[in-house]
């Protein structure tokens, strides 16, 4: 029963080492990658981004064109990428209007 204690207790002790020196490894990659992008002080400010979703494209699309009515039901995919894209050429057209320099693209998420 002692041997079996014993024997537990060294395994213990060398699983204990082990994680220790995971633990060190690991705070010395972050400092390293912490060193690498000049720390949290040093970063730059966010991005702003404006996301917008039209939230019943399909219905959209059949108020707006009368093909659209037809190949709603049959190709939903393809009539919602067509609203993003025509959505996304009016607001352009509209800023361009106001003088308002914009990048605009179409993300898939």
């Amino acid at each position: 029963m002692i041997i079996l204690l014993l024997l537990l207790s060294v395994i213990l002790c060398v699983t204990s080492a082990w994680l220790f020196w995971q633990v060190r490894e690991q705070k010395a990659l972050i400092e390293e990658v912490r060193h690498e992008s000049h720390g949290p002080n040093n970063t730059s400010d966010p991005e702003l981004l404006i996301t917008l979703k039209v939230l019943d494209p399909i219905a959209l699309a059949r108020r707006e064109s009368r093909s659209a009515k037809m190949l709603a039901d049959r190709l939903p995919v393809m009539v919602t990428k067509l609203v993003y894209q025509e959505v996304m050429k009016e607001l352009e057209k509209e800023l361009e209007e106001r003088e308002i320099a914009v990048t605009m693209q179409l993300e898939y998420r």
